[in-house]
């Protein structure tokens, strides 16, 4: 009885005790957690960001882009539980800051290399120090004028003529429904294969099935080695990995896939070392005799998803935009027919590299495209040491911060009140195509990290633009419905773009 008496006695103090406390720890937290001045990511004591993540996960590009534009700086504050703390931002001054004022204090990071290394390695897209600036030298030799000419009149010349174009005049006579982001990726896989490694997949020749089982697992290893980063609960993932089930067996299984094809390509070219093989870029890494076969596997995925995703994300946008904006393709086609008669050539006549120079309109309406939908919507970078931000925000010494290409392309602020709506005219200046500020259009980053392709990505784009729009009318499927993306490394169309190939009568062009 005394004992049952004392218990009872115990219990209302020690109830009122811990309600106490965690009322006084509760309005601790609420009352010194600092919330955002205006517009931001809602905040919460204990979860942060948490709850707004999880409501929004699906469609991450939007409601982040919703959040930067209510900013006074367009820059926010974003943390969850798992030690996931950083700074999302859109302003063109951060932007130049991180990737190139004080480029030193934001390499790509340990977390970001950890979760991608299972796919991407060590390879140029996924590495920092002197191991990023070896690739990143080697690399450039490939770069360069002479190979860029190469480059167009050569293998995209040939793969448009005879891989390209018999593809979409085959959908005309069958009337089938193409889905044209995976020709455009089969397209680009074809020619980076042969400009980096002198290797032809012959992926959009034959009967279209050849390499789809890479295909499906280079997307599928990209995709879900991406979606690390968007985990609820952060370290799930490495659960998931360690017991070896769910999304991370896919994963595994689907790496596999694509380091087989890898390790073929470096076996074959190893086994002919003895034989004069041609200055690509695979050879002069191989010339390094210090670099594994591993390394230069890490090689090959970073340099097929940099000419194979980015180039076909931007061209399916470009082709799906253009399908509800008949005065651009208008356009495109005088400055095309102009281009043909001041040199003398023929619909179907190979473009040379001056004559693709010379398509400003084409260009200013591509580069457009990639503003609304940049292949890269986010990149993101690690902070080594506290800072003030030039917009005024701190950031702390492990934090991440993410550049939003995204939002930054729907910023009044930077593109002024039509920054929503498709106008190629804002790159024109007296009809001549003007560069834009790296750091307010970081499409292709900016600064010691700006993308080596970048040139020869324009070159690819438009000749393969010019052909299709001068020979064929694409009739894209439910084009007043935007597809839904999926927010893999790059920016993809989540169900391809279906279409039906129409033959271009040049009399009812205007």
């Amino acid at each position: 009885m005394n004992t049952a008496m004392e218990l009872q006695l115990f219990s209302l103090p020690s109830f009122l005790f811990v309600s106490l406390l965690s009322l006084s720890l509760y309005l601790y937290l609420y009352s010194t957690y600092k919330k955002p001045r205006k517009g931001g990511f809602k905040f919460y004591p204990l979860v942060g960001a948490l709850p707004g993540f999880v409501k929004n996960r699906h469609r991450f590009l939007e409601w982040t882009t919703e959040a930067l534009k209510d900013c006074p700086t367009h820059s926010a504050v974003f943390h969850r539980p798992g030690k996931v703390h950083g700074v999302i931002t859109a302003n063109p001054l951060n932007v130049e800051h991180i990737l190139k004022t004080n480029f030193e204090n934001y390499p790509k990071g340990e977390r970001f290399i950890r979760h991608l290394e299972d796919f991407l390695g060590q390879g140029i897209f996924n590495s920092d120090g002197e191991l990023w600036k070896v690739q990143r030298k080697t690399a450039s030799y490939e770069f360069n004028t002479r190979s860029l000419r190469s480059f167009v009149m050569e293998n995209v010349s040939f793969e448009i003529s005879n891989r390209l174009v018999p593809t979409l005049t085959k959908a005309i006579k069958t009337e089938q429904l193409l889905d044209l982001q995976d020709v455009l990726e089969r397209f680009a896989f074809d020619n980076i294969c042969k400009v980096a490694f002198n290797v032809d997949p012959g992926c959009l020749s034959g009967d279209g099935t050849a390499g789809s089982d890479f295909m499906l697992a280079f997307e599928e290893a990209a995709t879900l080695s991406s979606g690390r980063f968007r985990y609820v609960v952060a370290y799930l993932w490495r659960i998931k990995k360690f017991f070896n089930f769910g999304s991370e067996r896919k994963l595994k299984k689907s790496i596999q896939i694509v380091h087989d094809f890898a390790n073929d390509i470096i076996r074959s070219r190893l086994e002919a070392k003895a034989a004069k093989l041609d200055e690509d870029l695979l050879s002069r890494f191989i010339g390094n005799y210090e670099n594994s076969p591993e390394f230069l596997r890490d090689i090959i995925i970073s340099f097929i998803l940099a000419g194979r995703d980015t180039t076909s994300s931007a061209l399916s946008w470009f082709f799906w935009l253009l399908s509800f904006h008949p005065d651009v393709e208008r356009n495109i086609l005088k400055e095309l027919e102009t281009i043909r008669k001041r040199n003398e050539k023929n619909i179907g006549d190979t473009y040379s590299f001056d004559e693709l120079r010379d398509m400003h309109y084409l260009h200013a309406a591509i580069s457009e495209s990639m503003r609304l939908y940049p292949p890269v919507a986010i990149d993101t970078k690690a902070c080594l040491k506290d800072e003030i931000l030039p917009d005024g925000t701190f950031i702390g010494e492990g934090w991440f911060i993410t550049y939003h290409v995204y939002a930054m392309g729907r910023t009044e602020a930077i593109w002024g009140e039509n920054c929503n709506e498709f106008v190629p005219e804002r790159w024109l200046e007296n009809g001549i195509y003007r560069q834009e500020n790296p750091f307010r259009y970081p499409v292709f980053q900016a600064g010691p990290r700006i993308c080596l392709g970048k040139d020869m990505a324009y070159i690819q784009m438009k000749s393969i633009a010019a052909s299709v729009i001068e020979r064929f009318v694409i009739d894209v499927q439910d084009k007043d419905k935007c597809p839904d993306k999926v927010l893999s490394l790059t920016l993809r169309m989540k169900d391809g773009l279906p279409v039906k190939v129409k033959e271009r009568h040049v009399d009812v062009i205007w």
